[in-house]
C-alpha cells in the first residue's frame, strides 16, 4: 500500500497547465467604513417542519425553534430565514396562504412566534419570514369571495374567459402550464364560469398585481410583519408576479425527458420576469426603505427568482432606483455540477460579481428546500471545499438547514411521498421531481428519531446514517460541522469583511482565491474539484506570498489540521480536498 501510494503522488507532484489569475473583487478601503447587518452575516434557512418537533405530532414548531436558538450561536448565524408559518391547508406545506396575518396551529400561536422572535433578538440573531407573494390557497377568503363577484374581490385574482374550440367546449386562453401539476395553468371555475390561473397547484391561485387593491393588500401585510418585529423578508417566486396581459402562447423549449404537458416544455417568455414585476419590486423596496427611515435599521428583502442570469441581476435595481438588497445567487445550485472544473468556478464567480450593477452585493447559495442537497449533487467529500468558497468569498452567505453537517439527500419511497411535485408525477417520475429527500428532519443526537421527535410518526422519514451524522457527533470530532463553525467564525475577520479578492486557476481541477487587506493576515484557499492527488505552486499564482503558511482550516480528506505548516510552492491536495491557508503567525488570532 505504502509503495502504490508513493508512485501517486509522484506521478501528480507537479501539473503542467498554465496558471491564471484574476483580480476581480475591490473590497472596502478602510476600517472606518461598516457594512449593515445583512451584509457580512450568515443567513440561515430553516424549515420549520423538519427542524424541531417541541409537541410530539412528528412536525416541526415554533418551540421547537425557541428551544434551539442557542445551536445558532454556535454557527455564528446572523439572521434566520423561516419557511411560511401562516395559515394554510398546507397543501403545499405553508406556499399556499389561507391567511397572511395568523400563524399556523401545526406550528404554533402567534405568542409562540412572538416568544421565539425575541429569544433570537435577545442573541442577536435577525428573523425574516419566507412570504408568498404570487398566489394565495383557494381557501383564502379572498378568494372565496372574488369567485362570487363579491366587491372589492372581484378581480383579486386572474380570470379569463374561456375559448370555445370546434366542438363548442370550453378551453383555457392560452397554452400555459402549471409547475407542479403537469398540465394546463389555467382551471375552469364552475360557479364563475371563468378560468382562473395558477401558475403552480390548482390550489394555489395567482393573485392579480393589475389590480392596485391588491398591490396595497400585500403591503399593510408586509408592514403588519414589519410591526410584529421581523427584520425582513425572502420573497418567493417574485418573477412569476405579472403576464403578459394579452396572452400570448409560449413557444416550445425542446428540452429533452420531458412531456408536453411538463412545465419546462415551453419557454415562459409571457408568464416571467415581465417589467412591472421589477417594478413591484422596487416599490416594496421603498416601502422597506422608508420603514427602516423610521426604526433606524434596515429591513431587508432578498427574492427567489430562477430566471435567464442577465433577468436576475435586473432585480438589484439600480443605486437611484434599489430593487432588492440582492436576488438569490443560483449559479452553485443551477450550473455547478460533479463535471465543473476550476476554470468554471472561476468564471461563475466572476460574472456574478462584475454582472451585478455598481455598488451591489453578492452573495452565495450552495442549496434550499427545492433542490437536492450540496453533498448530493457534488459529492459528500467536497462539502467542506464548497463552504470555504461560500464562506469566504465576499459578502453575503445562505445556508440550508443541515448543510452544515454534510447531509445527502434521504431516500424516500412513493408510499412516503408528500411533495405535490412528486406526487402530481405519479410512482414512475416521482424520483425526479419530488423535493421531500431534502426536507427530511434535522439529526439533533443519535437518539430517538434523532432527537427531532418523540412521536411515534414523522412527516418524513429521517436519514438512515442519523445516528453517525447528526449535531453532538459532529461537535466531537473533525467534521463537517466543526469545519463550518471554523469558517463562520473566519469570516467576521477583517480581511473577509474588507478585503480584496483574487481569483486563479491553478490547474484543469484545482481552483483558489486570496483575500487581502492592508497589513492584516492574507487568506489563500484552494480546492481540488479532481478525482486526482494533485500538488500545485500557489507562489506562481501569487509571488508574493512567503514559502511558507499555516494551515487555518482544512477539509475532513484533507490529511492536515489547523496549524500545520504547508510549503506554498507545493502544496498538496487529495482529490476532493481544500484547505484555507493563512499568512498570520502561530501565535495570531486571525
Amino acid at each position: 500500500m505504502f509503495k502504490v501510494i508513493t508512485v501517486c503522488l509522484w506521478l501528480f507532484a507537479f501539473n503542467s497547465l498554465n496558471v491564471s489569475s484574476e483580480y476581480v473583487y475591490e473590497g472596502l478601503k478602510s476600517d472606518s467604513v461598516e457594512p449593515d447587518w445583512w451584509q457580512t452575516e450568515i443567513i440561515y434557512q430553516i424549515y420549520v417542519r423538519s427542524f424541531k418537533d417541541s409537541d410530539g405530532d412528528g412536525i416541526g414548531d415554533l418551540n421547537g425553534i425557541t428551544e434551539k436558538v442557542p445551536y445558532f450561536k454556535t454557527i455564528d448565524v446572523g439572521a434566520v430565514w423561516l419557511s411560511p408559518i401562516f395559515l394554510s391547508p398546507q397543501n403545499d406545506f405553508g406556499y399556499d396562504i389561507s391567511d397572511y396575518k395568523e400563524i399556523d396551529p401545526i406550528y404554533g400561536s402567534m405568542a409562540d412566534f412572538e416568544r421565539m422572535r425575541d429569544e433570537f433578538h435577545k442573541h442577536g440573531i435577525k428573523v425574516l419570514l419566507d412570504f408568498v407573494p404570487n398566489h394565495t390557497s383557494d381557501e383564502h377568503e379572498w378568494f372565496q369571495k372574488s369567485i362570487k363577484k363579491i366587491e372589492p374581490f372581484s378581480d383579486y385574482y386572474v380570470w379569463k374567459d374561456p375559448i370555445r374550440d370546434v366542438h363548442g367546449n370550453n378551453t383555457p386562453p392560452s397554452n400555459w402550464l402549471g409547475v407542479f401539476n403537469s398540465g394546463s395553468a389555467w382551471e375552469w371555475n364552475e360557479e364563475r364560469q371563468q378560468y382562473y390561473l395558477h401558475q403552480f397547484q390548482v390550489k394555489q391561485p395567482d393573485l392579480n398585481y393589475r389590480n392596485p387593491s391588491v398591490r396595497e393588500e400585500i403591503k399593510n401585510t408586509l408592514l403588519y410583519w414589519l410591526g410584529r418585529g421581523v427584520d425582513g423578508f425572502r420573497f418567493d417566486a417574485v418573477n412569476y408576479l405579472f403576464e403578459r396581459e394579452d396572452l400570448a402562447d409560449e413557444p416550445k423549449s425542446n428540452k429533452i425527458g420531458y412531456l408536453d404537458t411538463d412545465y419546462d416544455s415551453l419557454t415562459h417568455t409571457s408568464t416571467l420576469d415581465q417589467p412591472e414585476t421589477y417594478s413591484i419590486v422596487r416599490q416594496w423596496r421603498q416601502m422597506l426603505d422608508s420603514y427602516r427611515t423610521r426604526e433606524k435599521k434596515t429591513k431587508f428583502m432578498m427574492v427567489e427568482c430562477y430566471s435567464p442570469f442577465d433577468k436576475t441581476l435586473l432585480y438589484y435595481g439600480s443605486n437611484s432606483e434599489p430593487g432588492a438588497h440582492f436576488p438569490f445567487n443560483f449559479l452553485f445550485i443551477g450550473t455547478f455540477d460533479q463535471q465543473s472544473d476550476a476554470a468554471k468556478v472561476h468564471n461563475m464567480i466572476k460574472s456574478w460579481i462584475r454582472g451585478m450593477p455598481t455598488g451591489m452585493w453578492p452573495n452565495w447559495v450552495l442549496g434550499n428546500h427545492d433542490n437536492a442537497r450540496v453533498a448530493s449533487r457534488s459529492n459528500p467529500m467536497l462539502v467542506d471545499g464548497l463552504h470555504m468558497i461560500q464562506h469566504l468569498l465576499p459578502r453575503t452567505s445562505v445556508t440550508y438547514y443541515g448543510d452544515e453537517l454534510g447531509l445527502i439527500d434521504t431516500t424516500v419511497r412513493w408510499d412516503q411521498t408528500v411533495d405535490p411535485a412528486g406526487l402530481n408525477v405519479g410512482p414512475y417520475r416521482f424520483l425526479k421531481f419530488s423535493r421531500d429527500p431534502v426536507r427530511t428532519p434535522f439529526p439533533w443526537d443519535s437518539s430517538y428519531n434523532a432527537g427531532f421527535s418523540n412521536s411515534s410518526s414523522l412527516w418524513l422519514p429521517l436519514n438512515a446514517d442519523y445516528w453517525k451524522k447528526n449535531m453532538v457527533e459532529e461537535s466531537r470530532f473533525k467534521s463537517n460541522l466543526r469545519s463550518y463553525r471554523q469558517l463562520a467564525r473566519l469570516r467576521r475577520s477583517l480581511t473577509f469583511v474588507k478585503g480584496d479578492l483574487h481569483l486563479y486557476t491553478l490547474s484543469k481541477w484545482v481552483f483558489g482565491f486570496s483575500r487581502s487587506f492592508y497589513d492584516h493576515p492574507t487568506y489563500f484557499i484552494v480546492v481540488n474539484f479532481g478525482s486526482e492527488i494533485e500538488t500545485v505552486n500557489l507562489m506562481e499564482a501569487r509571488g508574493t506570498l512567503p514559502l511558507t503558511m499555516k494551515v487555518k482550516v482544512s477539509s475532513i480528506n484533507s490529511g492536515f489540521v489547523t496549524g500545520n505548516l504547508v510549503r506554498t510552492d507545493s502544496v498538496l491536495l487529495r482529490p476532493k480536498a481544500a484547505l484555507v491557508l493563512t499568512t498570520s503567525r502561530m501565535n495570531e488570532d486571525a
